[in-house]
């Protein structure tokens, strides 16, 4: 009978202290269950000293394009479909593929560094800037083919024209991105989050009294606010590079190695997997604009649709700063040989975003007829984007464990798997019943 029930005690990971007691040895569950809770909270502690910069650091990120967005819908509709479909097609296309093939870093920096392997973590990055930076080299084309590409899809014609040159003004950005990504994993692997989030808030700051400036005030309307997007992606990358050359990374950073150069192959077949897992995800929103493009009213579906992703994207960096907090504490306990450890970094970062998700869908729910007005002056659009809430703050509830199981996997280096997980459930079965309905 005791064998019973001490077997039933040890399936409950936190039963009621009345339940462990009036088991027979239940005073060895109390004490079991006050460890893991100790277990659980020491966990939380750590991930969210890296998640918390890290969250900072992508809502300031993404905000620029984000601010850019919502003056463009204040220049015009046409203005802000043409940054809209940019930014979701063209940019979301070429970013995918680089932020995918960069996130190789985030599974062999942070086994590296949890392995004690600091050396090779600056290797490591070298390798990455030579990859991305050719892969951004072969991005130039949908660039500079952007407007035949869209009409080629049957993206409306007026709005494809100003897409297309807003996308060959956006090229210094693409190259920016591909020297950023791999410094962004180079230090999120080292827990170097702090000095980042500073440098994403200085950065929005700038960005937004840039944009307003040339945008409104001077009438630069698109080339306005591609200055602005490029001046602080490549601000940005300046005073990461600044930070690392300064000798702040230790052994991590000893300045530039012909290693780089060697098993190129093998870092190529890891970063194919990472790009393949995060391009399957992201291109799924960069489908939703262009699918909305073939609707009657273009303009407008668009519109409306361009706002609600973006929303939607904001809430994610929630999760996403949690994706990566989890990267790095999953992959620093793998690469120290602590699996246990990594499990309850998996299951503590589970619970804490679906938590946050619930409470980014009411925020949404409570303050839907507020923020539509901050993206557009159009009166159509709000109305669409009013409409269009609860099923986005249902959306934000249940994609917002998604990121963060994403980084679990990057962590350990299941990037393959989590790809066809990818694929079934956005284009097997999401995509085709959004076309379908």
């Amino acid at each position: 009978m005791n064998k019973k029930r001490s077997k039933t005690c040890s399936y409950l990971r936190f039963p009621p202290p009345s339940l462990a007691q009036g088991i027979n040895g239940g005073s060895e569950c109390v004490t079991f269950d006050i460890n893991r809770i100790r277990e659980f909270s020491r966990e939380t502690k750590k991930l969210w000293y890296l998640a918390a910069p890290a969250v900072f650091t992508l809502v300031c990120q993404y905000s620029i394009s984000g601010i850019t967005q919502m003056f463009a819908g204040h220049v015009g509709t046409v203005q802000l479909a043409a940054i809209s479909v940019q930014n979701s097609v063209i940019a979301g296309f070429a970013f995918g593929v680089m932020f995918g093939m960069g996130s190789a870093l985030e599974t062999l920096c942070g086994q590296a560094y949890g392995a004690k392997q600091l050396e090779m973590l600056g290797i490591y990055m070298q390798r990455s800037w030579i990859i991305v930076g050719t892969t951004a080299l072969v991005l130039m084309f949908p660039y500079i083919f952007a407007t035949p590409l869209l009409k080629l899809i049957g993206q409306d014609p007026e709005i494809s024209k100003w897409a297309g040159k807003f996308a060959v003004w956006m090229i210094p950005q693409l190259f920016a991105n591909a020297i950023n990504f791999p410094i962004r994993k180079f230090l999120q692997a080292q827990s170097k989050v702090v000095v980042m989030a500073a440098i994403a808030g200085v950065t929005v700051v700038g960005h937004t009294l840039f944009s307003w400036l040339l945008m409104l005030k001077m009438g630069w309307g698109l080339a306005g606010a591609a200055l602005a997007l490029n001046a602080s992606s490549w601000f940005m990358v300046v005073a990461n590079l600044a930070y690392i050359f300064s000798g702040t990374c230790g052994r991590a950073w000893s300045g530039f190695s012909c290693k780089a150069f060697q098993n190129l192959w093998g870092f190529v077949q890891l970063s194919f997997a990472s790009a393949v897992m995060i391009c399957l995800e992201m291109w799924y929103y960069m489908a939703l604009i262009l699918f909305t493009g073939y609707l009657k009213n273009a303009e407008i579906a668009v519109d409306a649709i361009a706002i609600c992703s973006n929303i939607c994207a904001w809430t994610f960096m929630v999760s996403f700063g949690l994706n990566v907090a989890v990267s790095i504490r999953v992959s620093n306990e793998l690469g120290a040989g602590h699996p246990r450890t990594a499990k309850m970094s998996m299951i503590v970062a589970s619970f804490t975003s679906l938590l946050l998700g619930m409470f980014l869908a009411l925020v949404l729910l409570v303050f839907r007829s507020k923020f539509p007005p901050l993206f557009t002056n159009s009166k159509e659009v709000q109305t669409v984007v009013h409409e269009l809430t609860p099923l986005l703050a249902v959306t934000v509830f249940i994609n917002s464990l998604q990121p963060t199981l994403s980084g679990v996997a990057i962590g350990a280096g299941w990037q393959a798997y989590v790809a066809y997980v990818n694929i079934a459930c956005y284009y097997l079965f999401g995509l085709p019943i959004g076309c379908w309905e």
